[in-house]
């Protein structure tokens, strides 16, 4: 949405969601920019790829650098949540000369999560549900029912499922019954070494496991996190020690604000990406 010419935002959605998460964004910033929100691969309208190995960060992270050339753009505004902020984390590491600034919504930098995901037995106990989702039976679970334990998923971390209208309800169940969307977007945690120790002796350790050099993962863009505190997924503890892998960081707390802050608080989101938009980008798209 928005003005060809105008600079580019472009807006990376998570798990369970689709580009349509970012409704309210597309409506506030397409006025004076190029407003993007695609569905990432394996989700509702994109390419579904049947391998795991397909998923990987590399692949992920590859689709958006292109989609920023493809629309005449050598680099973006890139926010992002959830998984889809794994990925601008990512790309903002690997590839900074495609990314004009970060804005994280909720989504840890890869280096706290996993040392959280080895030491914080609070975060260990809060991302169990990643090794339900990595599981052959994932589909079979979440589907049933309607999408019952999808909701739930959803639901578990704030007022997913239950904050939405009824529109937006039929929106998503639209975009989770395409044929292999819902393992599409699982087959990002089982491409993914990130996630907890099992709670049983004998269970593999998952990120424990982990010896992460953070060197190549260091972001050198100017970058704002906004944090809703009551995440239920992904806990504060996440943000400790971020500023030694982000060299540009601004933090912004919202206390009762939870995963879904994003549809929580839509005008609080707009207005602090707004606030932490190059001054000369914004002022040359109006």
């Amino acid at each position: 949405a928005g003005p060809v010419d105008a600079p580019v935002i472009l807006f990376v959605h998570g798990f369970p969601e689709f580009w349509y998460a970012w409704k309210d964004q597309l409506a506030e910033f397409s006025r004076d920019h190029r407003a993007v929100a695609p569905d990432l691969r394996g989700y509702n309208l994109s390419d579904k790829p049947a391998a795991v190995k397909d998923y990987r960060a590399k692949h992920l992270l590859e689709d958006l650098r292109q989609l920023i050339l493809a629309l005449g753009r050598e680099k973006a505004v890139v926010v992002a949540h959830d998984w889809g902020g794994a990925v601008a984390w990512s790309l903002a590491a690997q590839h900074p000369e495609a990314v004009e600034r970060l804005v994280i919504v909720n989504s840890p930098h890869a280096v706290p999560f996993a040392r959280a995901l080895a030491t914080d037995p609070g975060q260990q106990a809060a991302s169990q549900y990643m090794r339900m989702l990595r599981s052959p039976e994932a589909e079979a679970l979440l589907s049933a029912d309607g999408y019952a334990g999808l909701k739930a998923i959803f639901d578990r971390f704030g007022q997913g499922w239950n904050g939405l209208a009824d529109e937006d309800r039929a929106r998503y169940l639209e975009a989770w019954a395409r044929p292999g969307a819902l393992t599409g977007a699982l087959n990002y945690y089982r491409a993914s070494p990130l996630y907890p120790p099992g709670p049983h002796p004998g269970d593999d350790r998952g990120a424990a496991d982990l010896a992460i050099d953070p060197a190549p993962f260091v972001v050198r863009v100017p970058t704002l996190v906004i944090w809703g505190e009551a995440d239920a997924a992904l806990l504060p503890c996440l943000l400790d020690g971020l500023g030694d892998v982000v060299t540009d960081l601004r933090v912004e707390r919202v206390p009762g604000a939870s995963h879904w802050i994003v549809h929580e608080r839509p005008d609080l989101v707009n207005r602090l990406i707004r606030e932490f938009l190059p001054r000369d980008l914004a002022a040359t798209s109006r």
